[in-house]
């Protein structure tokens, strides 16, 4: 008896061969992309997370800030001898804290663009 061995033509296991590879390189284009996905959302969620830390820690140092002036304008108040200077102080109170609330306005907004980057 005789076995006949069936012979895969050389064109067909060329083309198989490149089938092959240009699969293996597919998969692993794909994995490099999901793997630069992964670090990108990793370095994203930190970046958002170091933001927003420092826009509460910067909350409450502005809050401290305007509770003390506050106080201190309290204080001042109390030590007045007329109307007249009672508005002068509360009139120099309402400039400054004015100029403060803009001035920590600006710093937040400062933070959240370096957030939106």
């Amino acid at each position: 008896m005789t076995t006949q061995t069936f012979e895969i033509p050389t064109e067909m296991r060329d083309f198989a061969e490149k089938s092959v590879d240009q699969a293996r390189n597919a998969v692993g284009t794909l994995m490099s992309n999901a793997l630069k996905a992964a670090e990108q959302a990793q370095t994203t969620g930190q970046t958002f997370q170091s933001n927003l830390q420092a826009a509460v820690v910067k909350g409450f140092d502005h809050a401290q800030t305007n509770a003390n002036a506050t106080f201190d304008f309290a204080q001042k108040l109390v030590r007045t001898k007329d109307l007249r200077e009672a508005f002068e102080l509360q009139s120099e109170f309402l400039r400054s804290q004015l100029a403060a609330i803009q001035a920590q306005a600006k710093e937040l907004g400062s933070i959240a663009q370096n957030a939106t980057r």
